[in-house]
């Protein structure tokens, strides 16, 4: 009686801390010091608030995203981030993700089954700052109460713009005469060097129609092509009528059109939905633009046509895998454009997904609506 009487005089003096060194000294069970610091006075319960707002761990797995985006987490959450300017090691995020609140990831990193249940029972959000979330095991986050953040819209304009730029260096063949320019290439003037295809009087196909579609759509008219298709699983009727694109089934996309954009979604699908028999109905003359995802392509059989010029060229922003290895096969023909998967690079659009992703695991840490979630 008297060791409860002496606790309850100096309760006030105890901090958590205190109780927790207390209950390793005196091997008292833990609910009993629960139950006194219920009946204790505010200071107590002052202390137990603290200690459940604590902030929550965050994982960030590039230093290099835009500043803005760190900057809030780091007002609300206690963050690491991965030191190098690379993707971060299998092994490393393996280590790293145990004991988090909430993951910061791109394209770059495969958040499989492995690493969300490496992470823990406290884990309750995974952003990423991409549009496409392919790369995450959304099944194993659904079943485990794991919420989902991704970066739509944001760079919907930047991703169209890079499009429009792929298509007419591709058609104009800019890169083939850039390159005469420095390794001597370039001689006087005659009537058929460097000919390319313009755009006017083309027809243009698109393969998806969803934001990104619908804005390289649009770009595309004051270039006055003959006709805009669309191809994709529901009928975009009024989103059509506004840039004057008509339905097209897949099989007529490929087989009439001229310039073929790929600008849809991986999918199960859309994988590898271009392979050797689509390739092989295509005209002679077609240019093949995927500014989407590389697994849509079969890749092996785009480097077949394009070397047997059975299509004229191909632009891609996109590749199988990434980087692409400077011995694919691709890089040796003068009859493609690559680039390093750069849709959505322009600064402006960069902050704003830095910001979203940020914003979105803020979010979700305190249960309320993400801005964008999966």
């Amino acid at each position: 009686m008297l060791f409860w009487t002496t606790i309850y005089t100096h309760k006030i003096m105890f901090t958590l801390a205190n109780v927790h060194n207390f209950v390793e000294q005196q091997s008292i069970k833990a609910y009993k010091i629960y139950q006194l610091l219920y009946h204790s006075d505010k200071i107590l319960f002052k202390n137990c608030s603290q200690m459940s707002n604590a902030k929550k761990s965050v994982y960030v797995t590039r230093p290099d995203v835009a500043a803005v985006g760190l900057d809030i987490l780091k007002k609300e959450c206690d963050v690491t981030v991965w030191s190098k300017c690379e993707p971060v090691p299998r092994e490393e995020l393996l280590k790293q993700i145990v004991g988090k609140s909430a993951l910061f990831c791109a394209l770059t990193e495969k958040i499989d089954k492995e690493v969300i249940t490496r992470a823990g029972p406290q884990l309750k959000c995974i952003a990423t700052i991409s549009v496409g979330y392919e790369h995450i095991d959304l099944e194993t986050c659904k079943s485990l109460g794991i919420r989902v953040g991704y970066t739509p819209d944001v760079l919907t304009d930047a991703t169209a713009e890079l499009t429009m730029a792929l298509l007419l260096a591709t058609s104009r063949r800019l890169f083939e005469a850039n390159k005469d320019v420095y390794n001597g290439g370039w001689k006087p003037w005659s009537p058929n060097y460097m000919c390319g295809q313009g755009l006017k009087s083309c027809q243009v196909g698109l393969f998806g129609f969803g934001r990104i579609g619908q804005e390289i759509a649009a770009r595309l008219v004051p270039f006055k092509p003959k006709r805009i298709t669309y191809t994709t699983r529901n009928k975009q009727a009024d989103a059509a009528t506004k840039v004057g694109a008509s339905y097209a089934t897949f099989e007529e996309m490929i087989s009439e059109s001229d310039i073929i954009i790929v600008c849809c979604a991986l999918t199960p699908e859309t994988k590898e939905k271009f392979d050797k028999s689509a390739f092989t109905k295509m005209k002679k003359n077609c240019i093949f633009i995927n500014t989407a995802r590389g697994g849509i392509v079969d890749q092996n059989a785009l480097y077949e046509v394009l070397k047997q010029k059975q299509i004229m060229a191909a632009g891609l922003d996109v590749t199988t895998p990434e980087p692409l290895p400077l011995d694919d096969p691709l890089l040796k023909l003068n009859n493609v454009v690559i680039l390093p998967h750069i849709g959505s690079a322009d600064i402006e659009t960069r902050n704003q997904m830095s910001q979203i992703t940020a914003l979105n695991i803020v979010a979700a840490l305190k249960d309320e609506r993400m801005i964008a979630e999966v």
